[in-house]
């Protein structure tokens, strides 16, 4: 596990690292420069740089955290590659559902797996499930999350390359906006942005801006209609149990 940046969670953990590129929103995946980068330096866990790989010693750190942590699910991976077999998933979500104090933020692309799936996890109040949606053209992910029997369902429009107009909010609690950042970012368009906020505001749904992006995202920063967004849903954390 590791403390993170990202401004919506407090720290990571990858049970698994690596994934594959299967839409738009992958093709300058942050993760996959890290994963390189950490396999230079030599970390072990990243030897196989981003091929997918399961870490059955991983599964477990969780039970070593002494404080109530908000923690982000496979910064480095995607709990629903198709790869990652059923069982290790049901390993995962047996230590977040043993482990009530945390909550526990998974996103995910493939969408269709984890419908799939969802029957045959057990989704206690701790686990918020999110999908990615990029742009317009795999909106069909926010059906599919819609499906599951996940508490608190979020969206991640990061990094937003594209407009998404009547988004169906019915059953999402949180939406997070992000420009893509890095040498390659590809712009967004304040207007895309303005928009989600629009529609989450009508809808009621928490929003929160995450960053401009770019290649200097510090400079870029993260203010909105002259205001940062930092809403995020309620957060219910059993510290004894």
């Amino acid at each position: 596990m590791a403390s993170s940046r990202i401004e919506w969670t407090e720290m990571t953990w990858n049970p698994t690292t690596g994934c594959d590129k299967i839409s738009a929103g992958c093709k300058y995946c942050y993760a996959e420069v890290m994963a390189k980068r950490l396999q230079a330096m030599g970390i072990d866990k990243y030897k196989d740089a981003f091929k997918l790989s399961l870490h059955e010693d991983a599964i477990n750190i969780p039970y070593s955290w002494k404080s109530p942590k908000i923690v982000f699910v496979n910064s480095m991976s995607d709990l629903f590659h198709k790869d990652v077999p059923l069982e290790f998933i049901k390993k995962v979500f047996h230590v977040m559902n043993d482990n009530p104090q945390h909550v526990f933020q998974v996103l995910t692309k493939r969408s269709d797996i984890l419908l799939k799936y969802s029957k045959e996890l057990k989704w206690s109040h701790n686990i918020w499930m999110g999908v990615s949606v990029e742009d317009s053209r795999v909106v069909e992910r926010v059906n599919d999350l819609r499906k599951t029997k996940a508490r608190i369902k979020f969206l991640s429009c990061e990094p937003l390359i594209g407009p998404i107009p009547k988004i169906n909010l019915k059953g999402i609690d949180w939406v997070i906006v992000g420009g893509e950042s890095g040498r390659k970012a590809r712009p967004m368009d304040v207007e895309w942005v303005l928009d989600i906020q629009a529609q989450c505001e009508k809808a009621d749904v928490k929003f929160f801006f995450k960053q401009w992006g770019g290649v200097n995202k510090k400079k870029s920063g993260r203010v909105l209609n002259g205001r940062t967004y930092d809403d995020m849903p309620g957060i219910e954390l059993v510290e004894d149990f």
